[in-house]
């Protein structure tokens, strides 16, 4: 008598059927973050245009006049005004003194905070006086900075620079501060002393607080760009914001807001990937 044949387990239809939902999770994965971060401005542009459209006297005019008022600033329109096609010359003044007071401000913080948090002579020098001057708001050296150097543009890098330098010097005195003890030790008996500590072990451990602090100070840079072209610069995005709400255009004003929000949040993506990449290895930045 023969045994009875075995037949081989046959593959269940809901195991093929699983497999293609999961080869598409990824994708949705990747799509979750974008839609998130456009929700809020989609709703808030909904909103806006709710409450202001079909109002002829509304002070706020609706997002598509200000989409309107933006081509024409961007690129001219048939009914040219002063501002139109002027965005360009605007946003390359204001990027030059963004940039040139923050250059300025982190190459005098950061050497500055490493030696306030390393050397103790001069925390106790320094660190009471900058502590002081810490918390005068940009706005109230704005009639000292037009004294000192005149109406124009090296007023408005002044006042950038300070905007950008407290930000830096407080997260670099920070990560020397925060420096483990032991990796001095350590340094000391492999014959790394004085300061070739600050080079080897004292600028690698306190990277991570330092470009925590330039990213800070960049956007402190853009948020007080508005008052550094108020010193009398006729271009920069300040310029316009300003121009504009003495002729009540508030459509140009809006615009010149919105150009500034998006040029600082390009900067602060191109420094934390910069940040990124040579921070691998921290853990906070990887």
């Amino acid at each position: 008598m023969s045994a009875p044949a075995v037949s081989a387990p046959a593959v269940s239809a809901p195991a093929v059927s699983e497999a293609a939902p999961r080869r598409t999770l990824p994708n949705l994965s990747r799509l979750r973050q974008p839609l998130l971060a456009l929700a809020l401005p989609v709703a808030m542009g909904i909103a806006w245009h709710l409450l202001t459209v079909g109002k002829p006297y509304s002070l706020i005019p609706p997002p598509a006049e200000v989409w309107t008022a933006m081509v024409d600033l961007a690129i001219g329109g048939p009914e040219g005004d002063a501002f139109s096609g002027t965005l360009l010359t605007h946003l390359v003044a204001s990027l030059t003194r963004v940039f040139g007071g923050f250059g300025l401000a982190a190459l005098a913080a950061v050497p500055l905070g490493l030696l306030i948090g390393r050397v103790p002579i001069m925390r106790q020098l320094l660190d009471p006086t900058l502590q002081i001057l810490r918390p005068v708001p940009v706005t109230a050296w704005l009639p000292l900075a037009m004294i000192l150097f005149g109406l124009g543009p090296r007023s408005a890098y002044f006042l950038v620079f300070l905007g950008a330098f407290y930000p830096i010097l407080v997260n670099t005195i920070f990560g020397v501060r925060s420096v483990e003890p032991r990796l001095f030790e350590a340094a000391a008996m492999l014959g790394c002393r004085g300061s070739a500590q600050f080079a080897r072990v004292v600028l690698p451990a306190a990277l991570p607080s330092i470009f925590t602090g330039l990213r800070l100070g960049l956007g402190f840079a853009w948020v007080v760009i508005v008052v550094g072209e108020m010193t009398g610069v006729p271009t920069g995005l300040g310029a316009i914001i300003m121009e504009a709400r003495q002729l009540s255009r508030t459509d140009i004003v809006i615009c010149g807001m919105i150009v500034i929000g998006v040029a600082g949040f390009v900067c602060d993506r191109a420094v934390m990937l910069v940040g990124q990449r040579l921070l691998a290895w921290s853990p906070s930045h990887g």
